[in-house]
């Protein structure tokens, strides 16, 4: 467990598949938080991935943010940021609509 957030270690995430060297599950990490953000956009959110702080740092435009600890509570926590349901599958989130 991390003293400074209280976040247990994640064992990895299953997009971290078919990476089998630390580097490679570094590199793949920063790749998914580019994708994130990219559909964070949408709602005027960001995201930022530190390496060391496990988690994800979720940010709003106002200066509030929360520490989450995997994918399925950051869109839990960007949909109470953002005021309404985000979909990383909508129309809205991927630039269509």
């Amino acid at each position: 467990m991390c003293n400074a957030c209280g976040f247990p270690a994640a064992p990895g995430h299953w997009t971290d598949a078919g990476a089998s060297s630390p580097g490679d599950r570094l590199r793949l990490r920063f790749t998914r938080l580019a994708v994130v953000n990219r559909l964070l956009a949408r709602y005027g959110l960001t995201a930022r991935d530190d390496g060391v702080t496990p988690g994800l740092q979720l940010f709003a435009p106002g200066g509030e943010w929360v520490l989450v600890p995997d994918l399925e509570a950051l869109w839990r926590e960007a949909a109470r940021l953002a005021g309404g349901p985000i979909d990383p599958l909508s129309d809205r989130a991927l630039g269509l609509g």
